[in-house]
């Protein structure tokens, strides 16, 4: 039985090949590769940093190797009659010139033409309707030459054409080739930055493995962690703890203790985690899986998880912890990889936040100094992923100088970076929602409004539109719009906000609660008074029963409804409604309506 895997590209790898399986039954799967985000790579693509209101996760464009030594003769050209597709010989024949093409270098566009010609005639030939796995491998042969040429969207339909072809319930060959068209399709709608779409082709592709394997085959195990890594990325935590707990138990069943597979698994918990905010769980996998590459003598490893101890530490407070984790991993990092290293950078990084929250500002900055410099003058092998996200990571600690000037040059440069390359459609999405901020600072509202803009239409293709950072964004755009009187705009905005967020992380949440009180003072200002008396009651209905009202917000809060009662000539409602039919986007306004005078109580960020 062939083995249903997910083949990975390891970090340090060149960039992907075209490859083209020898048979039905060969191993290897054409698919774009998935690169090695976060500021430390890892031997495993399981380490992923959490996303965060800047994700930084990535994956690089994948390209036809041609930096291997001498270039191949090219195929001698053959001129092909194409009334003879149907002739069964002909398939296999094309689709080994396509593979010598592209070994050859002579470029992916003649290969496609092989590879197109190749599934027609395999078509052509399919005996009685039977399905052919032969067209199949053609098919994901031509995607992956398309995807080579940066045409993801012209991949996306002969994939799935594709995984019509086989039938599991064939056997075993069936399932491998359904397995892999799916596994394909998901990575491919991932470098498009479609989340939602790449995870429901994984969990389709692994159900596939699942029946022609068992649940706890370790191939099955290998898929879990890929469909876990692709939760994390999405910031669906729940899901990613549960696929990493059943891939943590596999490996304990077939792997011998202290493997690197379970040193793995637990570096992706400890991811997960720190994202759900168990630090002391984070720390325990840490500590286990750097005792399991300390036995297997994987010494940079090591150091890669002596930085993500130092993060949990500084998460914790515990300072002198962080910087001792912290300084191991530099010293390592410099003997192995050179002064000028991104990894070095990256350290660098980390110990500029900690000195900052430590009151140590100089040493906060000179640190931010190194780290740039190793950025502006990368060594060889560096990739642009690399470098804006260590920028991205240093104009956050540049903000905190409350230099927003600064901070925004390097959001452009980071962006600059990555504008032009694949699957970046979400990083880029969280800069320009950063560089929204800034220019909201620096009171330049109307690009903070087409910054937030071009941000939300991204995180809208990337199926992030139900997450807690997209709401955060309308928030801020929404601020954006106020500051431009575009009263009608920001009104819809907050509304929208305020829906993913009570789903997203509730009603008490201090995000959720900020909304309320803009979409208060902007109904207000529209002259919907009732609406935000509504809304003001609510909110302090929640913070007299859940939350308390020693928070200076309460005092606030009360005042403003005080106001608004005076105008309206009503007293408090002490039984407030609830906000289910509460906003009606579809409410009519008036121009004398939206003409009213500007709330007199201010708007929260």
């Amino acid at each position: 039985m062939p083995g249903l895997v997910s083949v990975k590209t390891p970090p340090e790898a060149p960039p992907l090949r075209i490859m083209v399986p020898q048979d039905s039954n060969g191993q290897t799967r054409p698919v774009p590769e998935r690169s090695e985000p976060g500021s430390v790579k890892t031997n495993t693509p399981a380490q992923r940093r959490p996303p965060s209101p800047s994700p930084s996760t990535s994956r690089a464009k994948p390209s036809p190797d041609r930096s291997s030594g001498k270039k191949k003769s090219p195929p001698e050209k053959t001129v092909i009659d194409e009334t003879s597709l149907d002739n069964p010989d002909l398939g296999p024949f094309l689709l080994k010139l396509a593979r010598d093409t592209i070994a050859s270098g002579e470029g992916p566009t003649k290969a496609l033409d092989y590879a197109l010609r190749a599934a027609k005639s395999f078509e052509k030939c399919a005996v009685g309707g039977e399905p052919s796995l032969d067209l199949a491998m053609s098919l994901h042969v031509v995607a992956a030459i398309y995807c080579s040429l940066g045409k993801f969207e012209e991949a996306i339909p002969v994939l799935e054409r594709a995984i019509r072809v086989p039938e599991a319930s064939r056997g075993a060959d069936h399932s491998l080739a359904a397995f892999s068209g799916y596994m394909q399709l998901g990575d491919t709608h991932s470098m498009l930055g479609q989340l939602d779409r790449s995870i429901d082709c994984y969990k389709e592709g692994l159900k596939i493995q699942m029946e022609a394997l068992g649940e706890t085959d370790p191939r099955v195990a290998e898929t879990c962690r890929y469909l876990a890594e692709a939760y994390v990325q999405a910031m669906q935590f729940d899901e990613a703890e549960n696929l990493c707990k059943k891939t943590l138990e596999i490996h304990r069943v077939h792997s011998p203790p202290a493997s690197l597979e379970e040193a793995a698994d637990r570096r992706l918990m400890a991811l997960i985690c720190e994202a759900k905010g168990d630090y002391e769980a984070a720390l325990e996998h840490l500590v286990l899986a750097s005792m399991a590459m300390i036995a297997n003598g994987q010494e940079n490893e090591v150091a890669a998880i002596d930085v993500s101890i130092g993060n949990i530490y500084l998460s914790l407070s515990r300072f002198d912890e962080a910087v001792f984790s912290y300084q191991k991993a530099l010293t390592v990092f410099k003997s192995s990889k050179g002064d000028n290293h991104p990894l070095v950078a990256s350290v660098f990084v980390r110990l500029a936040d900690l000195y900052y929250k430590t009151g140590k500002l100089r040493e906060s900055r000179s640190y931010c100094e190194n780290a740039l410099r190793i950025y502006g003058k990368p060594v060889p092998g560096t990739t642009a992923e690399e470098i804006a996200s260590g920028m991205t990571e240093v104009s956050a600690i540049y903000e905190l100088f409350n230099e927003p000037e600064e901070a925004l040059k390097l959001l452009q440069k980071a962006m600059k970076l990555l504008e032009d390359k694949p699957g970046q459609q979400s990083t880029i999405a969280g800069i320009e929602a950063r560089m929204g901020v800034m220019l909201y600072m620096i009171g330049r509202y109307e690009e903070a409004r087409s910054s937030f803009e071009s941000a939300v239409v991204k995180l809208r293709g990337s199926g992030e539109r139900k997450s807690a950072f997209f709401g955060v964004v309308l928030n801020q755009m929404g601020l954006a719009c106020v500051q431009l009187f575009r009263i009608d705009e920001a009104a819809e905005l907050f509304e929208e906000a305020r829906e993913i967020l009570e789903q997203e992380v509730g009603p008490c949440h201090q995000d959720t609660l900020g909304v309320y009180s803009n979409l208060a003072a902007t109904y207000d200002a529209m002259g919907r008074v009732d609406d935000a008396i509504e809304i003001l009651e609510y909110v302090l209905k929640l913070r007299e029963e859940k939350l308390g009202t020693a928070n200076p917000d309460f005092d606030d809060e009360k005042k403003r409804l005080a106001e608004l009662l005076k105008e309206a000539g009503r007293s408090r409602n002490k039984k407030a409604k609830s906000l289910e039919n509460l906003i009606d986007p579809n409410a009519k306004r008036t121009r004398k309506e939206t003409s009213k005078k500007w709330s007199p109580f201010g708007f929260r960020s």
